[in-house]
């Protein structure tokens, strides 16, 4: 095991490495910005070290910075988390030739996996039912069109190295094409350093299911069960559960097995999400997110496998102890994103500081948390601050729990999205398991 990590990243994911570095014997290594100088994950590393200015192009997407702090610290390793360099290819590979260790997959598994229509080949490959589109990038508005004229409208225009709702365009009708052509190859350029877009038939009325998987470097891969992150506005996730009450049990297991093959076939390293969509039966492979997830603890709930603490034992060598049978998901888990948003306001951030944080006690319920009582939530990056974990013996019981939490979760200062999780709790068609990809705009939000 690794001496010292450094961990690339602020807020949340950070603390929550720090804890897996700790229990590991391991110190961890934080960095700050100017408006983290004395964040929460700051005071929890055993040593931090200043990376730059506020603007995160300025310190957390320092490529230089952070490699400098690493040398400067001694470290062995380093933990990117997720967002900022997490899925850089060019970092991961700057880290590898380096002295030292990547915690992640391969930069040469995430170039694959990084180009969406490079992804859809190796899936393809693998017999993973992909989403009817191309493979190859398009470069004109009579490319699109000829798609819309085979398979029908509506479109989706996608940056090649996309992801999150960035350099998506949605295309009704022929005559917006070349306009939403445009704006996704300029936000993939913007974005992603990638103008290169792809095609897919755009799924309406779908459910977005995702499979957590881990491999190691003795050709070991895992899968560890399904997510449902259908509850997202505007492609952004809000809410996560698992198991996902849109699956029965057989396409469960053929779409996890389906997940763990696609990597496989990659030659897949540490930890990773599959992601699919699923629509009148059938599941088609989305994208693969090369990295830990904002949804983890979900995960980890139900399988009782710390996911952090076994990505930094795959990097230092160690091969996965538990075999595919042995994983075995018990119960409900619901995760609830706490975000500096205001939901009346269609969702506009707005940091400010936390006069009161009280997170909710008892069984059956985890806070995931960057911040404490008196810190401030910057301007400057990513609105999420907590997440709210809560696990039951089935669906109902983690629903109640959560209305429970949600109501007992005190926080003043600043807007959340916590109003919005309560209501979504009453809702009869989230209840009643009616959702997809599109029903908070459709129908909690009227947009």
């Amino acid at each position: 095991m690794f001496d010292k990590v450094l961990i690339a990243n602020r807020g949340e994911i950070a603390v929550r490495i720090v804890h897996a570095c700790r229990e590991l014997g391991v110190e961890a290594i934080g960095v700050y910005s100017d408006a983290d100088e004395d964040a929460k994950h700051v005071r929890a590393a055993d040593e931090a070290y200043y990376v730059g200015g506020s603007q995160a192009k300025k310190s957390y997407l320092n490529r230089e910075a952070l490699l400098d702090v690493a040398r400067s610290a001694d470290v062995d390793a380093i933990h990117p988390g997720y967002g900022f360099l997490a899925e850089s290819e060019s970092f991961a590979v700057a880290v590898e030739d380096s002295a030292f260790e990547w915690i992640g997959p391969p930069s040469e598994v995430m170039a694959d996996f990084g180009e969406k229509t490079k992804a859809r080949s190796i899936m393809d490959r693998a017999g993973v039912p992909i989403v009817p589109g191309t493979t190859e990038p398009v470069t004109s508005a009579s490319e699109v069109e000829a798609f819309g004229d085979r398979y029908g409208y509506p479109v989706a225009i996608k940056a090649d190295g996309g992801g999150g709702g960035r350099g998506l365009k949605i295309v009704h009708e022929p005559s917006t094409i070349e306009s939403k052509l445009q704006d996704a190859k300029r936000e993939g350029e913007a974005y992603f350093d990638n103008p290169a877009v792809y095609l897919e038939r755009f799924l309406e009325n779908s459910r977005h299911v995702e499979v957590q998987v881990i491999g190691d470097r003795h050709g070991n891969v895992r899968h560890l069960g399904e997510r449902d992150c259908t509850i997202q506005r505007r492609q952004q996730k809000l809410v996560e559960e698992s198991p996902s009450p849109a699956l029965d049990d057989e396409t469960r297991i053929e779409l996890c097995e389906a997940a763990r093959r696609g990597v496989a076939e990659a030659g897949y390293r540490n930890a990773g999400t599959v992601e699919f969509l699923y629509e009148d039966g059938e599941y088609y492979f989305l994208e693969v997110n090369a990295r830990i997830q904002v949804e983890h603890p979900v995960t980890e709930e139900l399988t009782g496998i710390d996911l952090v603490k076994w990505q930094l034992r795959v990097a230092a060598g160690e091969e996965l102890s538990f075999a595919q049978d042995e994983v075995d998901p018990r119960g409900t888990a619901i995760e609830f994103r706490i975000n500096a948003e205001d939901p009346d306001n269609d969702f506009t951030p707005l940091p400010g500081t936390l006069s009161t944080f009280r997170p909710p006690t008892g069984i059956g319920v985890r806070v995931e948390d960057g911040v404490d009582q008196g810190d401030s939530i910057a301007p400057f990056y990513d609105s999420m601050f907590a997440k709210l974990i809560v696990t039951g013996e089935d669906r109902a019981e983690a629903i109640a729990r959560g209305k429970r939490a949600l109501e007992d979760f005190g926080i003043e200062g600043v807007p959340t999205t916590i109003p919005f999780h309560r209501e979504l709790l009453e809702d009869r068609g989230f209840l009643e398991n009616e959702h997809t990809t599109t029903y908070v705009e459709r129908e909690l939000l009227d947009e």
